[in-house]
């Protein structure tokens, strides 16, 4: 008589769900309500059922972080010109850099993910990672105000900021892109981002307009990672006449329609 097959247990939402060690990992805290929402994945989300996200507060977290950011490059680095700036703000606030900040504090324990993202790495994927770094400065923000909010970011990101010069001589194409339509008068770009496929394989197809004309598309596991490949599509039509789709995957669903 054959052994029965167990059945594979699917994992839990989180590896950690001791919200005081997180608390103590992030050096302050605030309603367990709110941490909870700001480490809801939208996966977990969607198999729950009913349950808001941490997108709102990615969202609000965003443009904190670049205000923190912008005022802390401002204020320590007078002689640098706002291009040089612009350069080492978008290297701090990458999704790489972020995504490093969340290893360093091991935030990819906490996060509440569903059953597919669990099983394919989501909880150690740059973009979710970046993501839940956001959403927390958003909620931290929401509780404690902006002074507070700076000093807890700021000595998160201590390594990096240490070393904004040199991040900022590798930025991406985003800043590139900027500089180039502001030297030549072409306007400024504008970003769309669209997403697809299912929770534990979602991806995005970003665009970017300059002037009304469509000069870039990319595709990425996350938006700020198309918006970074479509910037880089449009740098490089506009100054060396590629195609709009040159950096999309060769099986992408607008690559194919091309």
């Amino acid at each position: 008589m054959g052994r029965k097959k167990l059945k594979k247990e699917a994992p839990p939402p989180a590896v950690n769900s001791n919200l005081a060690d997180l608390f103590g990992l992030w050096q302050i805290s605030f309603d367990p309500e709110l941490l909870i929402l700001a480490l809801t994945h939208r996966s977990f989300a969607f198999e729950v059922g009913n349950l808001e996200t941490n997108e709102r507060l990615e969202f609000l977290g965003d443009s904190v972080l670049s205000i923190i950011v912008t005022e802390y490059l401002f204020n320590s680095y007078p002689q640098l010109s706002e291009a040089n700036l612009s350069r080492m703000r978008g290297a701090i606030v990458s999704e790489k850099t972020l995504a490093q900040v969340a290893r360093n504090l091991k935030l990819g324990d906490f996060i509440l993910l569903g059953k597919g993202e669990n099983l394919t790495g989501g909880r150690d994927r740059d973009s979710i990672l970046c993501d839940v770094t956001e959403a927390m400065i958003g909620a931290t923000y929401l509780t404690h105000g902006l002074e507070t909010t700076r000093r807890i970011v700021e000595r998160h990101l201590r390594p990096f900021l240490d070393i904004a010069v040199e991040l900022g001589k590798t930025s991406d194409y985003k800043t590139t892109l900027q500089e180039y339509c502001a030297e030549a008068n072409l306007g400024e770009p504008v970003y769309e981002a669209e997403g697809y496929g299912p929770d534990h394989a979602r991806y995005f197809i970003a665009t970017v307009h300059v002037g009304n004309e469509l000069v870039g598309r990319g595709q990425a596991s996350s938006k700020k990672g198309a918006k970074s490949e479509a910037a880089r599509a449009g740098y490089f039509n506009i100054t060396q006449g590629t195609s709009v789709d040159e950096f999309m995957p060769a099986d992408s669903p607008v690559a194919e329609n091309a």
